[in-house]
């Protein structure tokens, strides 16, 4: 936790900023590299019962609240190394856990 899940974005292509991606965030985050978890999700787009191929960049991220600042942080740095693979528009969203509703192997973790 936290969990970026990436569409648009290919998994050959993500792999080359993953880990300065996670040292990025951990410091933003104040947590370890090995808190994150990144998925590359196959996805196509489709407008007006068209396919149109490769969705636009998105990144939606899956955490426990870390307040404005730190959000503020995550997505510049999300963005910005999206921007070293040559993505140079992303939308970046949150959503939010509660730590007394996410469980890890049957316990809460809050």
């Amino acid at each position: 936790m936290p969990q970026l899940l990436f569409r648009g974005v290919p998994a050959d292509k993500l792999k080359t900023i993953s880990l300065g991606l996670a040292e990025d965030l951990a410091l933003v985050c104040e947590c370890g590299t090995d808190n994150f978890t990144m998925e590359s999700l196959h996805t196509t787009a489709i407008f007006g019962g068209l396919t149109e191929g490769e969705s636009y960049p998105f990144v939606e991220v899956g955490w426990f609240e870390r307040g404005q600042a730190v959000r503020d942080r995550f997505a510049e740095a999300v963005t910005a190394r999206l921007a070293h693979i040559g993505i140079d528009e992303v939308e970046v969203a949150f959503r939010t856990y509660r730590e007394d509703s996410y469980y890890i192997n049957g316990k809460p973790c809050g």
